[in-house]
């Protein structure tokens, strides 16, 4: 016979699963949207298997495309979601720690778009086991690929372990064991920093490609992580606070606006100094850096995604120390979306392709994404925008007291309530 608490558990998951497909009609159209364009780019993979990685634009020359830069992108998207974890517990910042949760939810969906662009980037997914530890040929601590391994994986289930504590805590209407939560909290501001670390040095390693060969790529990946992150959580903020499941006050959003004034001009400061120390010294580095710029041997495909992420950064960085910014929410969306598109351009078509053109055989051989690639992109995305609307629909009703066990004791629950109602 199961005990108490796995039946308490039970029901839990089951409340999960209830809330997940049920809602509003806005819900539904919402679901139906994300579903039908999760299930296109589902389709151009199920056509990429059949058909090989011939569907794409890669060759021996460009081998890392378009799923490797949203691929990177993301990865800073889920470090950058720390960004609401420093300053509630390391600060103790009381206005923060209303709206932590959401941090947390964003990270499990960001990770898991990584995973999704790792997969269908390689052409025999089934051949994914080589890389597990203890059935395949896991090359650690030597190879910096099975470091990323690690961290991304472990990224995941440290915040699945976090957000489900703390939400089944407060489903059953107690209060959370900081011995159970609070070390994981911090470890995962660690392995955050890590995750987009490693990353770089995934590039940096690379000694045959010139243009990663910098040491301030980590630090540039970092800065963009906290541009990106706060920026999505400010809108995914505003989008909560409209739909009126949570309230809370300006603070959280504040918090996160001063982040991104200081970081958008850190980016710009090293990305000029990349510049320079390219274009003015010269060498093999600069060969990549002038391509991406203003195109070499009449081949300029990157020079629209490039100058469009600068526009965008500059933009974002003008509108963020406007005044106006600070009390018009409309102007500082229009910041983050302008920041956030920026950093996906940047970081994305920006960094990955210029490192394979010119080749190492010095020929220019240009890399453009296919329908294909672009139908499995939004796919995959479509999938991240999926588990993030599922896990804030439902972490929302449980964390803000709305939906709690049946059986939990009185006193308990009301408690949890008043917690919730204090909180909010």
């Amino acid at each position: 016979m199961p005990n108490a608490s796995s039946l308490s558990y039970l029901r839990f998951l089951g409340m999960v699963v209830v809330r997940a497909f049920s809602g509003t009609w806005r819900f539904y159209a919402w679901m139906t949207v994300l579903t039908a364009i999760a299930l296109v780019g589902l389709n151009a993979w199920g056509h990429q298997l059949l058909n090989g990685m011939r569907v794409t634009d890669l060759s021996d020359h460009v081998s890392w495309g378009l799923y490797i830069a949203n691929f990177t992108f993301g990865v800073g998207l889920a470090a950058g979601a720390v960004m609401m974890v420093i300053p509630a517990y390391l600060y103790d910042d009381h206005d923060m720690h209303d709206v932590v949760i959401i941090g947390e939810l964003l990270a499990i969906a960001a990770i898991v778009v990584c995973l999704g662009f790792i997969v269908v980037d390689m052409g025999r997914p089934d051949r994914m086991w080589h890389i597990v530890p203890g059935i395949g040929r896991f090359h650690w601590p030597v190879s910096m690929l099975t470091w990323d391994v690690v961290v991304l994986n472990g990224y995941l289930l440290i915040n699945l372990h976090i957000a489900g504590y703390l939400m089944y805590q407060r489903y059953l209407g107690r209060t959370p064991r900081k011995r159970w939560y609070l070390p994981f909290v911090f470890l995962s501001i660690f392995w955050a920093i890590s995750i987009h670390t490693v990353t770089a040095f995934l590039y940096q390693g690379l000694g045959g490609r010139p243009f990663w060969n910098s040491a301030l790529l980590a630090p540039r990946f970092l800065a963009t992580a906290f541009i990106s992150g706060p920026a999505f959580v400010i809108v995914l903020l505003e989008v909560v606070r409209w739909s009126g499941r949570l309230t809370f006050g300006d603070g959280p959003i504040r918090t996160l606006s001063s982040i991104m004034r200081v970081t958008v001009l850190l980016n710009l400061f090293m990305l000029m100094s990349e510049l320079f120390t390219a274009l003015y010294t010269g060498g093999s580095h600069a060969t990549a850096v002038t391509y991406l710029f203003f195109g070499s041997h009449g081949k300029s495909a990157l020079v629209p995604y490039i100058w469009t992420a600068v526009a965008l950064n500059v933009a974002s960085a003008v509108l963020l120390y406007l005044p106006r910014t600070r009390v018009d929410k409309r102007w500082l969306i229009a910041a983050c979306v302008c920041a956030f598109a920026g950093v996906y351009l940047e970081k994305g078509m920006g960094l990955i392709v210029p490192g394979f053109v010119p080749s190492t055989l010095h020929e220019t051989v240009e890399y453009v994404p296919t329908v294909t690639e672009w139908k499995v992109t939004a796919g995959i995305w479509a999938l991240g925008m999926l588990v993030l609307t599922v896990a804030i629909k439902v972490g929302l009703a449980v964390w803000t007291g709305r939906v709690r066990d049946a059986s939990a004791p009185a006193s308990a629950a009301a408690a949890a309530a008043a917690g919730a109602e204090a909180s909010t």
